[in-house]
């Protein structure tokens, strides 16, 4: 059995940052379990491009409000509280943050924890 708390994260290898966002990666590859699990921090005001190419990623959006575009087609979807969404075919995405978001994200094929998003968007995938 695998028990964390945010607490036992916050400032560890665990808890990795870019300029507008903070993920705080509960399960990671070591943990076998075939998915990773962050606790994501979204910056209020931002807006942030991403582009999981390697990753199938779901989000349940905890606390705060913005919203989603998915940059092929232009669809706009609201993001509040309550509202999942998943980047089921590698969705080229928009995420504006009006207010803090916080997120719990998933990841398939699980995230190795040292990721970083790189110049187009996306985690590289990592092996070790």
């Amino acid at each position: 059995m695998i028990v964390k708390s945010l607490e036992d994260i916050k400032g560890t290898e665990d808890e990795t940052s870019g300029e507008n966002w903070t993920s705080r990666r509960f399960l990671l590859k070591k943990d076998n379990v075939g998915f990773s699990v962050n606790d994501t921090l979204i910056k209020a005001g931002t807006e942030n491009y991403f582009w999981y190419k390697n990753h199938i990623e779901a989000v349940y959006c905890i606390e705060g409000e913005g919203e989603i575009e998915k940059v092929e087609t232009g669809e706009v979807w609201q993001l509040k509280a309550g509202t999942m969404y998943t980047l089921d075919e590698n969705d080229k995405h928009l995420l504006r943050a009006r207010t803090q978001m916080r997120m719990v994200c998933v990841f398939n094929p699980p995230l190795v924890g040292t990721e970083t998003h790189n110049e187009e968007g996306y985690y590289p995938l990592l092996t070790e």
